[in-house]
């Protein structure tokens, strides 16, 4: 029962940001108008086996509106104390991460490394070869949703 209670209270969560109009700042009509980039990071195996990462620009329509993600089921949260870190692994399945709180560096096999926290948007699909580090740092915990894609669309 927790875990469905905590599914829905994640998919809600995911949807009232979504939803949520943005707030308007003093900057002026022109950031106000076209909105903050919303960024995607891709990562995924190469033709050479190892990790490599994308930048995938979220498009909206003039003045808002919706951009579909990759279909998905299985929606999960993960909670992970500061300090833990998940050695080299591939993902376990093609997913979104979006991180809620906290922060956390991936560190790819060439040596790159990402730093992600809160609003921060993963497409996690290196499936094979050598695969990522997840470290969780700073001082709190980071909370993320994992939202798995299909391979159908």
């Amino acid at each position: 029962m927790n875990a469905k209670r905590a599914l829905f209270i994640g998919a809600g969560l995911l949807s009232f940001s979504i939803l949520m109009p943005p707030a308007h700042s003093a900057e002026g009509a022109s950031t106000a108008q076209n909105g903050k980039p919303v960024m995607i990071t891709r990562f995924f195996t190469g033709p050479d086996g190892l990790t490599h990462a994308e930048e995938i620009d979220v498009k909206f329509a003039p003045g808002g509106g919706v951009y579909n993600l990759l279909s998905n089921s299985g929606a999960q949260i993960r909670r992970t104390p500061p300090g833990r870190e998940n050695g080299y692994h591939t993902a376990s399945r093609r997913q979104y991460v979006i991180t809620l709180s906290g922060h956390a560096e991936l560190v790819l096999s060439g040596g790159q490394t990402i730093q992600v926290g809160p609003g921060s948007i993963e497409l996690a699909e290196d499936l094979t070869g050598k695969g990522h580090i997840t470290r969780t740092v700073g001082t709190e915990d980071r909370v993320a949703i994992l939202i798995p894609v299909s391979d159908h669309q």
